[in-house]
């Protein structure tokens, strides 16, 4: 579908439309039921759906989409849901097997990233999907146009599409200019795992290794993985390790201790959005996280 940015209007979603399980929902509700599995994804939906459904996210705030899990009662509405949203690209090891379930009952099931232009994450010894796709907001563009068609598939009239699209493409150009002012010899990322592949990809970053060699955090560091590391960090002179809120920084204070490499650690709401803040919607959480960053690389070695 080519790429529209249309006209602005105002984004105007209460977030208590956002049934975090399923004992949130409205009782009796004669809507159509989509269903969500991480909360990022959860409030994109959202806006975009307005009030033609509920949505129901499944993914706790702060909670690690990797690992997370569901209970049996959100297990089984997400099988009797008009649609089931996923990521996709292997993020969600917790309920795959949950929306196979559902696939096989008859519900739709859009995968975001089937959607996008996906890259992988590479270490020496490993590669695989990086699902970490939202961490582009031009990608996010390409996800949107194509929940717009799923949502009216499954019979749900979306009314904020147009609004959410704008936005999106505003999110872009606001990042693109804030990361401008970086040079490029300071353009390094270190993350506690492999997330930020699609921001480095659209925004010109390196990628100079994470601490956890991986894209899940199921994964753990062995003792050379921190060696080779800790000669990367020196020699591109990175001054910050940038470490998701919902893994401990211990992660990254590992480096300290285990091979005396000793750098900042700023806590990014990458994964998963925060029950509150400003970090508790996709796009104020992409805004929140450009500032930390900026200001993370502009620190003095």
């Amino acid at each position: 579908m080519t790429r529209r940015f249309r006209a602005s209007a105002a984004l105007a979603v209460a977030a208590g439309l956002v049934a975090v399980t399923a004992g949130c929902s409205s009782a009796g509700s004669d809507r159509p039921v989509v269903a969500v599995t991480t909360n990022i994804l959860g409030d994109v939906v959202t806006e975009v759906v307005g009030d033609a459904a509920e949505v129901m996210v499944l993914m706790p705030a702060g909670a690690d989409p990797h690992s997370f899990e569901v209970s049996a009662q959100e297990a089984a509405r997400l099988r009797s849901a008009d649609l089931v949203v996923e990521n996709g690209l292997g993020l969600e090891e917790g309920v795959a097997r949950h929306v196979e379930a559902a696939a096989s009952d008859g519900v739709p099931v859009f995968t975001a990233g089937e959607h996008v232009d996906a890259l992988e994450w590479t270490t020496e010894d490993d590669s695989g999907p990086d699902p970490h796709l939202w961490t582009d907001p031009a990608r996010m563009v390409d996800v949107v146009e194509a929940l717009d068609d799923a949502l009216r598939d499954a019979g749900v009239e979306p009314s904020g599409t147009d609004a959410y699209l704008d936005e999106l493409a505003t999110l872009d150009t606001d990042m693109s200019d804030a990361f401008a002012g970086i040079p490029e010899d300071r353009r390094a990322l270190v993350t506690n795992h492999h997330v930020f592949g699609y921001l480095a990809d659209r925004y010109d970053f390196r990628v100079v290794g994470a601490v956890i060699p991986s894209g899940t955090t199921l994964a753990s560091p062995s003792a050379a993985d921190l060696r080779d590391l800790a000669s990367a960090i020196d020699e591109a002179g990175v001054p910050t390790i940038f470490a998701d809120l919902s893994q401990p920084a211990r992660l990254a204070e590992v480096l300290a201790d285990e091979v005396d490499v000793h750098v900042e650690i700023r806590p990014l709401a990458s994964e998963s959005l925060t029950e509150d803040g400003v970090a508790s919607t996709y796009l104020g959480m992409m805004r929140s996280n450009t500032a930390a960053i900026v200001d993370g690389l502009s620190i003095s070695n």
